[in-house]
């Protein structure tokens, strides 16, 4: 077995002392250009790597970027995982990534396990910032750490989208749109104080519109199968018009169950999402939703944790106006007159239903 260079190799190959090899390829110290050149070819030609393990040793660093978010299968923290990556790469540090699937106890340990392996700082999505464990733990421990999604609380960084301010929003369109009767389906308000939030905004923003209050839908991250709990639901709440999903992942998944229960997106059901991913596009019909920019989050929340181990100037926060704005799609559209009017929606047409049953047939004849 061939053994890989030393430090040592390299001094010998480039006719200098130890520590002057170390100088050149950390850059901490004085050196001839001429033996920097030295350096560089001897280390090019041995094919030499710096040991992290060693070179954290002794400078007391890991050069590691922990990473804790809910899940990667939703898009929008994909997005957001690149971005914060990217930044990181840029700047010698390497990523570590563990996902908590919206699990509380799964959450700590990741953090014990991140702090564990001494990383320089941690990005982060937590359950509920205002009670979270692992968050308690960085903060006894002086680790840095930057939120990303939730909201702040006071003193502390995030990089997250005015989720009150955007689901006000969504409220705000669906009443130009005619639509007075709607529901909020979201995941567990335990798990994810986004969707707690977003609810609180949607609910505020209905009021201010004088609509009917939304009718409210709980959901597990890990629930399969949508398309019963959205039975129920509807038929709990047939007046209901459109639903506002609290992300764009469940929103997609809305739009296939009811599919499956016959229901027409939008005809009968307008369905708007929340995170602007680009397969909501890719549909049809497009999806209606408020559109963020998770990327640049992700990227913002590196840039922290760097300005935080490095000393330098940190990045300045977006205005919460500027984090989303609303994308119109065809899963939204405009309460037809004759709903309106009796303030009734078929959501689960009679079988009797002529026009809906013209409908259908002219989907399945082949073309």
């Amino acid at each position: 077995m061939v053994q890989s260079a030393t430090i040592k190799d390299v001094a010998q190959r480039a006719g200098c002392g130890v520590a002057t090899v170390s100088r050149v390829l950390n850059q901490t110290g004085p050196a001839s250009a001429k033996m920097r050149e030295k350096v560089m070819v001897a280390v090019k030609e041995l094919d030499f790597h710096f040991s992290e393990v060693g070179r954290s040793l002794q400078s007391s660093t890991t050069r590691t970027i922990g990473c804790v978010v809910p899940s990667i299968e939703n898009p929008v923290y994909a997005d957001a995982v690149q971005g914060a990556q990217e930044v990181c790469l840029d700047a010698g540090y390497q990523m570590l990534l563990i996902c908590t699937n919206y699990n509380a106890e799964m959450e700590t340990h990741a953090i014990r396990t991140l702090i564990s392996k001494q990383v320089d700082g941690i990005i982060l999505t937590v359950g509920d910032v205002n009670n979270s464990e692992g968050l308690d733990l960085l903060r006894s421990r002086k680790v840095p750490y930057s939120l990303l999604y939730n909201t702040a609380p006071e003193g502390q960084i995030s990089w997250a989208v005015d989720d009150h301010a955007a689901a006000a929003k969504v409220a705000s369109v669906f009443h130009d749109n005619k639509h007075k009767h709607t529901g909020f389906l979201g995941l567990d308000f335990l798990s994810s104080d986004r969707a707690r939030q977003r609810f609180e905004g949607f609910a505020e923003g209905c009021a201010s519109h004088n609509m009917t209050p939304p009718a409210l839908l709980e959901v597990d991250d890990d629930s399969d199968d949508l398309t019963p709990r959205l039975e129920a639901f509807l038929k709990q709440h047939p007046n209901i018009t459109g639903i506002f999903a609290s992300n764009d992942y469940r929103a997609l998944a809305t739009i296939r169950s009811a599919r499956q229960l016959s229901i027409d997106v939008p005809r009968d059901l307008s369905i708007i999402g929340f995170d602007g991913i680009k397969v909501g596009q890719m549909i049809d019909p497009t999806l209606a939703t408020i559109a963020t920019e998770p990327r640049a989050l992700g990227a913002g929340a590196s840039k922290t944790i760097l300005s935080m181990i490095d000393g330098s100037t940190p990045p300045e926060l977006p205005s919460m106006d500027q984090t989303f704005s609303f994308r119109d799609g065809g899963s939204l559209t405009p309460l037809v007159a004759e709903s309106e009017d009796d303030g009734k929606v078929a959501a689960f047409p009679s079988s009797n239903d002529q026009t809906h049953r013209q409908v259908k047939i002219q989907q399945e004849r082949p073309q």
